[in-house]
C-alpha cells in the first residue's frame, strides 16, 4: 500500500547566504527518506538581484547559478551543478522536487529606459493621480554575461505594465506604464481595487510575446531541473487566465503527473474556491484559512473552540486541492505576513495537518531546523518527529472524529491491514488535562497502546468493545498507538 505523502519547505528567510544550501539538501536526503518525507519544495533557484537575495527578487530566470551576474556565479543557495546533484540524490531516494517559480516581476535591471507612465493611487490602483509623463525606469534586462545562452529574449519597458521607481526624479510611487493595449490585468485580486502590481518591474501578461517567453522558460526550467512540480509564487497578482494556460502547457510538456501548488494568499475561502474553478483545478492551493485558524488558536488558548478548527477552511471544502501548513517563510516572525503559531500549540498544529486523512501537509524548514538571523528560533524536531513517525507508520484507515468538547478534541484512524500495526488515536487539549473516550475498534481489544509523543507514560489497554479512555495533558497533544514492539499494561 502507498504510504502517506508529506512535503517539506526546505528554506526560511534567514538562511546564511553561504551558497551551501544545495549541498545541505543533498546531505539531508537520506534523513528525509527515513522520516517519510516524499517531496521537497526548494527555494527559488534562479539568479536574484544580489548574491544574498532569497530568490523572490528575480533577475535572470535562465541563470541557475552558472553565470557571473549580480556579483557572483552561484545564487544564495549554491551553484547549478550542486543543485542538479542534490536533485538527483533526492530522486535516488524516491523524493520528489517542487521548484519555486517566481514570475510576477523582475528586479535588478541592467539599465534604465525613458518611457511614459501614469501615476496611480497606491491604495486604489484604478485611480489615476496624474496625467501622462516621462520617467526613467529600471526596466532594461539584457543579461550581458549570459550572452544569449538558453534564450536571446531581452526585456524592455514594453514587456512590463508597472514599476515603482523614477530614477529621473529619484522618487517612488506606483507608475502604470502607457502603451498599446497596456493596462493592469483584470484577472487578478481586487485588493487596492486591482492588485496586478506588487513590486519592482511588473510583468505584463497581456503581452503575447511575454506569454510565449515565460511558457518557453517554464518548459526549459522543468527539463533542466528534472523536477516533479512547481510551486507558483504570488498567483493572486498574475493574470489568472495566463496561470491556467501556463499550468496546462507545462503539464502537456512534462506529463499529467507534474504537480502544481500555488500561493494564493487569501483568507476568504470563497475567493480560493473561485480561483480553483478558474484554473480548472489544475493547481492545488496552500490552505491559508487553516493557517489563520492555527495561529488564532495558538494566540487564544482555551478561549478558542477547537471543534471549529476546520470550519471555513480549504481542506474541509476541497480536501484534494488543499496543501496544509502550520507556518512558512512569510509567516515567520518579522516577515510580511507574520502570523507565527506559538510554540505551545506547535505540536498540536502539526498533528492537525499530519495525522488526518485530508490535505497534503507541508512542514516548514524554520520549524524543523530552526530560524537564523538576529532573533534566532530553536528547531522543534523533537516535537515534530513523533508526529512524522505517526503519519508514516500509523495514520491510515477510516477516520472517526470526536469533536464534542470546545477544549478537548480527538479522532481515531482505524489503520490498514497492509501496514502492520497501523492505526492511532489523537487527543488535543488547549485547556486543562483531560481524556477522550474513543473507539479504536473491537478488533483492537486487548492491545496495549502508548503515547508516541512521550508526553504520557501510561499504557492504555483497549477494552472488549474497542473503546478506551485516551488521556492528554493540558495544552498538549497525545498520539496513542500500538508500539512497534508489544508492551505490557
Amino acid at each position: 500500500m502507498e504510504r502517506n505523502h508529506t512535503m517539506i519547505q526546505f528554506f526560511e528567510w534567514h538562511l546564511e547566504a553561504d551558497a551551501n544550501h544545495w549541498k545541505r539538501l543533498k546531505e539531508t536526503a537520506t534523513e528525509f527518506k527515513n522520516r517519510g518525507i516524499g517531496a521537497v519544495w526548494i527555494p527559488p533557484a534562479t539568479k536574484g538581484m544580489s548574491a544574498e537575495d532569497t530568490g523572490y527578487a528575480p533577475y535572470d530566470l535562465y541563470d541557475l547559478g552558472e553565470f557571473d551576474q549580480k556579483g557572483s556565479v552561484a545564487t544564495k543557495y549554491g551553484a547549478k551543478k550542486e543543485l542538479l546533484d542534490a536533485i538527483k540524490v533526492c530522486h535516488d531516494h524516491g523524493i520528489h522536487i517542487y521548484a519555486d517559480v517566481v514570475m510576477n516581476h523582475k528586479a535588478g535591471a541592467d539599465d534604465t529606459e525613458v518611457f511614459q507612465v501614469i501615476e496611480v493611487d497606491p491604495n486604489d490602483r484604478t485611480k489615476e493621480v496624474s496625467g501622462p509623463f516621462d520617467i526613467e525606469g529600471w526596466t532594461k534586462f539584457t543579461f550581458p554575461n549570459r550572452d544569449n545562452t538558453y534564450s536571446s529574449f531581452k526585456w524592455g519597458f514594453e514587456y512590463f505594465n508597472g514599476t515603482d521607481f523614477d530614477a529621473m526624479e529619484n522618487r517612488t510611487g506606483v507608475f502604470r506604464i502607457i502603451g498599446d493595449n497596456k493596462n493592469w490585468s483584470h484577472e487578478v485580486d481586487d485588493e487596492f481595487s486591482n492588485y496586478d502590481y506588487l513590486m519592482f518591474a511588473n510583468i505584463d501578461y497581456n503581452h503575447p510575446e511575454v506569454q510565449e517567453e515565460i511558457i518557453r522558460w517554464g518548459k526549459w526550467f522543468a527539463d533542466t531541473l528534472h523536477c516533479n512540480g512547481f510551486r507558483l509564487d504570488a498567483m493572486k497578482h498574475i493574470n489568472h487566465d495566463f496561470i491556467k494556460l501556463f499550468a496546462e502547457q507545462i503539464a502537456q510538456h512534462c506529463g499529467d503527473d507534474f504537480y502544481f501548488v500555488g500561493e494564493f494568499w487569501k483568507h476568504d475561502l470563497e475567493a480560493c474556491q473561485q480561483f480553483l474553478e478558474q484554473v480548472d483545478y489544475h493547481i492545488d492551493l496552500f490552505d491559508v484559512a487553516l493557517h489563520d485558524k492555527l495561529h488564532t488558536a495558538s494566540k487564544s488558548g482555551n478561549d478558542f473552540d477547537l471543534t471549529t478548527i476546520f470550519d471555513d477552511t480549504l481542506v474541509q471544502s476541497h480536501p484534494l486541492q488543499a496543501v496544509t501548513f502550520v507556518d512558512n517563510h512569510d509567516t515567520q516572525p518579522g516577515e510580511a505576513l507574520e502570523s507565527w503559531v506559538e510554540d505551545w500549540f506547535k505540536q498540536s498544529a502539526y498533528s492537525l495537518i499530519l495525522l488526518r486523512k485530508d490535505g497534503y501537509p507541508c512542514i516548514f524548514y524554520g520549524d524543523y531546523f530552526g530560524i537564523g538571523g538576529e532573533n534566532p528560533i530553536e528547531p522543534k524536531q523533537e516535537a515534530i518527529n513523533p508526529i512524522l513517525y505517526a503519519r508514516y507508520h500509523k495514520a491510515y484507515g477510516v477516520q472517526e472524529d470526536y469533536f464534542d468538547h470546545p477544549n478537548t478534541i480527538g479522532w481515531v484512524r482505524s489503520g490498514k491491514p497492509e501496514i502492520e500495526r497501523s492505526g492511532c488515536a489523537v487527543v488535543i487539549s488547549n485547556g486543562d488535562a483531560g481524556e477522550k473516550r474513543m473507539c479504536a475498534g473491537e478488533n483492537r481489544a486487548g492491545e496495549i497502546w502508548v503515547d508516541l509523543t512521550g508526553t504520557r507514560d501510561e499504557h492504555i489497554c483497549i477494552e472488549e468493545d474497542g473503546f478506551a479512555a485516551f488521556p492528554v495533558n493540558g495544552g498538549s497533544v497525545s498520539v496513542w498507538a500500538l508500539p512497534q514492539v508489544d508492551v505490557e499494561s
